[in-house]
This record gives C-alpha cells, structure tokens and sequence, in this order.
C-alpha cells in the first residue's frame, strides 16, 4: 500500500541522484563508456565483415554464413597451454561458423558495445562484458609460464592484465551510473523497470 510507495519513491529519488558530481567529471564517465563499448563493437565489426584489421575479408563470420570461426583462433592458440582451464577453452574451439560459442560470443561483443555506446542496459552489458573478460583472462592464464619451441613465455604482469582493468573500470561505470553521461541512461532508467537497467 502506502508504505511500499512511499519506499519506491525513496529508491527511484536516490538513484536519480548524480553518483558523479561535477561535470567534467560526468563527461569523462560518459567519454569512458563510449570508448569501452566501441572497443567491443569494433570486435564485433571486425570479426564479423572482416573489416581486415584482425580479421580479413575471407576470415568474416557474417552471421555465421561466412567462412570465419570468431573463437576458434584465440581458443586453439591464444589460450595458455599450461593453464588450469586450458583443455576446458580448447574444446570450445571449432572452425564451424554456426558453433554455439561463435553465436555466444558475438552476441556478447554486439551486445555490451551498442548498449554500452548508448548507455542503457548498462547492468547486463556491464557485468556480461566483465564475465567475457574474466573469461579471456582465465583462457590467458598470464600467471602461468609456458613454453613454445624451447622458449619460455611471460606475460608482462602475472596477475593483473587488461581484461582485468577493462572489468574493473566497466564494473566502476555500472555503479556510477555512467550511461546517464553523454547517454541515453536517463531516459532509459524512466521507461524501463528497474531490473532491465
């Protein structure tokens, strides 16, 4: 009744307040998301019209009619050979275009750089890309040493690489409500329910 009222209004006038206080502050946030979600939908971009930068032209997915496995480079040769999980992400390595890990991920690429450009849905694509990221950085297993044709391999950092930093400061932007800045996150928070923002 009126108490469950009054204490919904009470959550939506505290979280309509500015996390971030002052404007130059705002903008940087909101130039910070833009930049971060671009980094996903240029992968995206990339790996699906094989814009030649990473991925060539006859490398594209395109939806999963292409010739290219988005996944399978990084799962068969990027994962660290001496990695705890490294059998786990080596199994999801496949060179069909229509695997469920090719569809998984670049919806997750898709998905976390157009609503992070724009703001909105900034929970789920935060958190998602941050779960992708740690993902990666399990697959990388920086901490662990290995060996390729008698030479040894180190990450520059064994603990902390950048699929950490961009989790961190993704996470940091979700709690800051970031996608009100130079986004669409005000109009967002008012149109949908909390549990979609």
């Amino acid at each position: 009744g009126e108490v469950e009222t009054v204490a919904i209004d009470t959550a939506l006038e505290q979280t309509s307040e500015d996390r971030i206080t002052t404007k130059a502050a705002q903008n940087l946030a909101g130039v910070s998301r833009i930049l971060i979600g671009f980094v996903f939908l240029w992968a995206f971009l990339d790996k699906n019209f094989g814009l030649g930068y990473a991925t060539n032209s006859d490398s594209a997915w395109q939806f999963g009619t292409g010739e290219g496995s988005p996944v399978y480079g990084f799962l068969a040769f990027g994962t660290n050979p001496e990695g705890p999980f490294a059998s786990v992400f080596q199994d999801l390595a496949s060179q069909d275009p229509n695997n469920w890990a090719n569809w998984g991920f670049m919806l997750a690429l898709l998905g976390a750089g157009v609503f992070l450009c724009l703001g909105i849905v900034m929970r789920i694509a935060a958190i998602g890309a941050s779960v992708l990221l740690f993902l990666m950085y399990l697959a990388i297993a920086p901490w662990q040493k290995f060996t390729v044709e008698g030479v040894e391999q180190t990450s520059n950092n064994p603990l902390i690489d950048d699929h950490i930093i961009y989790a961190v400061v993704l996470l940091f932007l979700m709690v800051a409500y970031a996608g009100r800045y130079l986004g669409l996150g005000r109009w967002w928070e008012r149109t949908v329910p909390s549990w979609l923002q």
